[in-house]
């Protein structure tokens, strides 16, 4: 159902649709020199050398809200915000059930009216930097969060 495809030293996710559904970033390591992590990157993505995690950004919220000159009245804002509070609790679960430790939410960078979360990932063995690998590894969180309505 997914498809990975590498960008830089990340990986972009999408749906069955081709829709782009999160992005993973691998966690590298402490590279020094610091002016050679750039390159010390593209050489281990070459040689699909394992890591031992990383950073899965995903969507967590659209509030429908935030947008200059929307006008709405306090019906219709208050079912914004219980389907935002519904959202918020179902993300909370996942991150529960899944046992991911680290997480952290910012507002997203291509729309100032949704919310992303970025799940700090730690696989159970090193993976290497090939797409079939990384997707297999980030396959069971993607289902998860697929099945309960999140992507």
């Amino acid at each position: 159902m997914w498809t990975i495809d590498q960008e830089d030293a990340y990986f972009k996710i999408y749906d069955s649709r081709k829709t782009l559904a999160g992005y993973f970033a691998p966690e590298y390591g402490d590279i020094q020199p610091e002016d050679k992590a750039e390159q010390v990157i593209q050489e281990m993505l070459k040689n699909h050398d394992p890591v031992k995690g990383g950073y899965l950004m995903l969507p967590l919220v659209k509030f429908n809200i935030f947008e200059d000159g929307k006008e709405m009245n306090l019906a219709y804002l208050e079912q914004q915000l219980q389907e935002v509070y519904t959202r918020v609790m179902a993300w909370k679960n996942l991150v529960t059930e899944k046992e991911i430790e680290h997480h952290k939410i910012l507002i997203s960078h291509t729309d100032h009216d949704m919310l992303s979360i970025t799940l700090g990932i730690i696989f159970p063995s090193p993976v290497p930097l090939e797409k079939k690998e990384i997707l297999g590894n980030l396959g069971g969180i993607l289902d998860f969060a697929n099945q309960k309505g999140l992507l």
